[in-house]
């Protein structure tokens, strides 16, 4: 469904783009307080919040295609863990938790445009 089209490849490039955020959680040289949320946990949160959000502004969606939501998330997820393996279970910073929200709503608003595209 989205994971296999060309915006997929552009959110997950623009994620790439942006691994130096996750390499250091003291690159701006504050140091920063330990979160009890590790970069995985919020990656998971805020992706099931926006897809929540998607199966709920489209109450016309099938089961099957929910299911399918479903799975497509956990393969987004799983291509996450592995861009970012070393970190996953590390403490999540507030600068990394700012471009996870980011990066989930790219992530619904990618989900947003196939369902529009399928009920036309």
């Amino acid at each position: 469904m989205v994971t296999d089209t060309e915006g997929y490849t552009y959110i997950i490039e623009y994620l790439t783009e942006h691994l130096s955020l996750f390499e250091s959680a003291t690159m701006d040289g504050n140091i920063i307080t330990k979160s009890t949320d590790t970069v995985i946990h919020a990656i998971e949160i805020e992706l099931t919040g926006q897809i929540i959000s998607v199966c709920s502004q489209n109450d016309l969606l099938t089961s099957t295609l929910r299911n399918t939501i479903i799975r497509e998330v956990d393969a987004i997820v799983y291509d996450l863990e592995e861009i970012l393996s070393s970190v996953v279970n590390n403490p999540v910073t507030p600068a990394q938790q700012t471009f996870i929200k980011e990066f989930a709503t790219l992530i619904k608003n990618l989900f947003d445009s196939e369902i529009n595209t399928l009920n036309k």
